[in-house]
């Protein structure tokens, strides 16, 4: 079982009423739900950890998860408000407005941390559940247990420069979870804002001397790569009319670990010998899943059939 850590929310993305007037139309989201939603389309066993609310807005998250096969047991639920995130798309890249103060999601504590489930084989983190107090504690504090538990861990920053409040604090804990990690995904942006657009193998090397057993680097249209210590793998993006880019790093995400639990994989010590054409697989089931999602409006991973 794959285990992901991280914000559930709802997206509010730009639409037109038949009367042509701008309005906006609530959707499931946020990074590590919709790697959630994808792994269960593709067929990976999951399960999601995030506060949920109790309001309809939750409501509507647990019903998607469940719909994809996504278990919800381990997400701690309360009466504080979903937090909402407003979506203005310029050119096909989405940007963000967030709401959310005093949010279910926001609010969860180290303390309402689930145990690490003893059949979870990898856990993955990312985005902006990292970010804010005092759930960024939380889910560094459950991905410490995971890695002293033996599990294979995976971040993926995504970074919100926009939505940094704290850097120095930001950086610290980013790079602290860098550390736990053996799975390290960035995107070229997350690359430019950590360690420089021209350094992207040098600063994968400086990740792998640290600990982690693979660099993954998404280029959008044109590919993504893969850094291990032996190996330098770079696989095409699939050629598609694109509608807009929202979900498509976290379904590269889903791709990869569903690659990867297909083959037997996800150990940490498979994480850290995989051969060339292992980690071809899982990049380009990362990068043809991703292609899906991209051609179509909104976060909408594909299913494994659609593949």
């Amino acid at each position: 079982m794959i285990l992901c850590c991280g914000e559930a929310l709802i997206d509010m993305l730009p639409r037109e009423t038949k009367a042509d007037e701008p309005a906006f139309m609530p959707y499931p989201g946020g990074a590590v739900f919709n790697t959630a939603i994808a792994l269960g389309r593709l067929g990976a066993p999951s399960s999601f950890v995030c506060g949920l609310s109790n309001d309809f807005f939750g409501e509507m998250l647990v019903e998607t998860l469940q719909a994809a096969k996504v278990r919800t047991d381990l997400s701690i639920r309360s009466e504080r408000p979903t937090t909402l995130a407003f979506v203005r798309l310029v050119e096909g890249q989405a940007t963000y407005l967030f709401y959310d103060e005093n949010t279910a999601m926001r609010m969860v504590t180290p303390q309402d941390m689930p145990k690490v489930p003893a059949d979870a084989d990898a856990l993955v983190f990312g985005c902006i559940s990292l970010i804010s107090e005092p759930c960024a504690a939380a889910y560094e504090a459950l991905m410490k247990s995971g890695a002293e538990a033996g599990k294979v861990i995976m971040i993926d920053p995504n970074i919100r420069p926009s939505f940094i409040t704290d850097e120095a604090g930001f950086r610290g804990r980013i790079n602290r979870m860098i550390g736990m990690s053996d799975i390290v995904k960035l995107s070229d942006e997350d690359l430019a804002w950590l360690g420089g657009p021209d350094e992207m193998e040098a600063y994968a090397a400086q990740l792998i001397e640290a600990g982690a057993s693979l660099v993954c680097v998404t280029e959008g249209a044109r590919g993504a790569r893969g850094i291990t210590k032996d190996l330098n793998v770079f696989v095409d993006a699939e050629p598609v009319e694109v509608v807009d880019t929202v979900g498509a790093g976290d379904t590269f995400n889903a791709g990869l670990l569903a690659s990867l639990k297909r083959a037997n994989l996800l150990t940490k010590n498979a994480v850290a010998c995989l051969s060339e054409q292992e980690l071809r697989d899982a990049l380009t089931l990362g990068a043809r899943a991703a292609a899906v999602t991209v051609s179509r409006a909104g976060a909408n991973p594909p299913w494994a059939h659609e593949l």
